[in-house]
């Protein structure tokens, strides 16, 4: 006989741990949390910079933008109440061409219209007194950005939802979904559950989990592998906090940076490569089928052939340390190769639209008796507590719950 459950939740990331505790919270439910994995957090959610984004690079009314500045207070508190450790910190977005210039203002004028407080243009000088080893003719002060651990948050809300009644089950890859009228049959590798409701916040697994239960998204998940260098302890002065780039605003990724993480250890990166593998993180790492898949996909050529050179150059990167070190010299000009060493790499389950374009705001679809999370990227992690209450509440909305 199947194990039978109100709502089954699919990814144990920090999004999905974060649904399950919201529904557990709202409503009188009985939740089970299937993660594929042995572990918790092993993907997104354990493998990026521990940034808690103040919501700065978001278009004004966004999911993102919404989601980002109303959870970055709520991580704030949730961890100031279990003693997790955080800071905000700020950082400082730096200019270090005349042609940003223009791109900064924007970002300036968008701070306030996401409700940032205290952002501010500084010039070299005052970015000198933020950051002494950095160098640019123009920036911006973001005061409410901040640093956390990511894997110590997810763990905190696995025990909120064990306290709260819900179970949480590593190790059960979904195999098959079968929708019925009164529910959902599904098959993991470690058994078959039956439930009444399903969440899917299956990270790099979201479009094909989508499709296995019967719909058809036209979005396609397309891996980027994102790779880190470490600042040894001796170059670790030359960073107080974080230092960004002005961003491209022409895709979702914000530019090899310089993160100070609540370990004390400083991360410069990362970069913005194809994975050859939705889990590849590193550059042999390679499934044929992943492969096929993207290669297939009539976005991945359209993006392609549009933004060739920018797609080489990250490559070239990826390969080169001279290369990779001579970006970070941009914002730092006196670092040096001796002062980095190879670091992490984390996967960013990012969703490409048939045209080629790489959609940056989250993307949510709800059909009966189902809600897909379909793309989450950064700024996930620090809006999981509002996207987590996001969803409780569409749920509800959705399957009639109470």
């Amino acid at each position: 006989m199947a194990d039978t459950w109100d709502v089954a939740v699919i990814g144990g990331g920090i999004v999905g741990l974060a649904v399950a505790r919201s529904l557990l919270g709202a409503f009188d439910l009985s939740v089970v949390v299937l993660e594929a994995e042995e572990k918790l957090a092993a993907h997104q959610t354990g493998n990026n910079s521990g940034v808690v984004h103040s919501g700065l690079y978001y278009r004004p009314g966004s999911l993102k933008a919404r989601n980002c500045v109303e959870g970055r207070l709520a991580l704030e508190a949730y961890c100031q109440e279990r003693g997790i450790p955080w800071e905000r910190c700020g950082k400082v977005v730096v200019a270090t061409r005349e042609d940003q210039l223009e791109e900064l203002e924007k970002l300036e004028q968008r701070s306030g219209e996401n409700g940032l407080e205290g952002v501010r243009r500084i010039g070299p000088e005052e970015i000198r007194d933020l950051e002494p080893h950095a160098a640019g003719i123009a920036g911006l002060h973001v005061p409410e950005t901040g640093i956390v651990d990511y894997v110590a948050v997810a763990a905190s809300f696995a025990r909120d939802i064990e306290a709260g009644g819900g179970t949480i089950r590593t190790g059960a890859r979904v195999r098959k979904i079968v929708p019925d009228t009164n529910g959902l049959t599904i098959e993991t590798s470690s058994g078959t559950i039956e439930a009444g409701f399903l969440v899917a916040c299956a990270g790099l697994q979201a479009d094909r989990v989508a499709r296995m239960a019967g719909l058809r998204p036209q979005i396609r998940i397309v891996p980027f592998r994102g790779e880190y260098y470490t600042l040894a302890p001796a170059a670790r002065h030359l960073v107080h906090n974080l230092i960004y780039p002005v961003p491209d605003s022409r895709f979702p990724f914000l530019g090899v940076h310089f993160t100070r993480r609540v370990n004390g250890e400083v991360e410069a990166g990362p970069n913005a490569v194809l994975a050859f593998k939705r889990e590849g993180y590193t550059r042999t790492s390679f499934s044929l089928g992943d492969t096929i898949e993207t290669m297939t996909y009539p976005g991945f050529w359209k993006l392609a052939l549009t933004y060739w050179k920018t797609g080489i150059k990250e490559q070239f990167r990826s390969l080169s340390k001279t290369a990779f070190v001579r970006s970070l010299k941009e914002l730092i000009p006196e670092i040096t190769s001796a002062d980095v060493t190879a670091g992490g790499a984390g996967v960013r389950a990012q969703a490409m639209a048939p045209d080629g374009t790489l959609l940056d705001d989250f993307v949510i679809l709800a059909d009966e008796r189902m809600i897909h999370v379909l793309n989450a990227p950064s700024p996930a992690a620090t809006a999981s507590l509002a996207i987590g209450r996001t969803i409780a509440d569409r749920a509800g909305r959705e399957f009639g719950l109470g």
